[in-house]
């Protein structure tokens, strides 16, 4: 028999329809979950960073085609910044954690910052 105030269960709602005549129905109420809010990842330019770095980044951190990061490191040299996606917070903060940590690896200033997405 179906118990609906079983413990594993606990984080669900259970509603009985009225006049249903049969107390082993239920109809089972989902909390409403909200969507994360997202955040774009913006990678910024510099006069320091290799253009080739620029696009091993794109393409490791970023999962970018070759010819993608070409565009996209286009883009940051002529434009100041470009966006590099849009995460939820904890993935946006590790991609700008990746691309720190990556650049001072090899000694260069690239910068990468994130902003919520309005």
């Amino acid at each position: 028999m179906f118990d609906p105030h079983a413990p594993s269960i606990s984080a669900h709602k259970f509603e009985f329809p009225p006049d249903c005549g049969n107390p082993e129905v239920a109809i089972l109420v989902c909390p409403k979950i909200k969507r994360p809010s997202q955040y774009r990842v913006l990678m910024l330019n510099d006069d320091y960073t290799p253009m080739d770095f620029v696009v091993h980044v794109l393409a490791y951190i970023f999962h970018k085609s070759t010819e993608e990061a070409i565009t996209l490191m286009l883009q940051v040299h002529h434009q100041g910044q470009v966006m590099c996606g849009v995460y939820p917070y904890e993935i946006a903060e590790t991609k700008v954690a990746q691309v720190t940590a990556l650049a001072r690896e090899e000694q260069h200033p690239l910068r990468c910052t994130m902003e919520k997405k309005s």
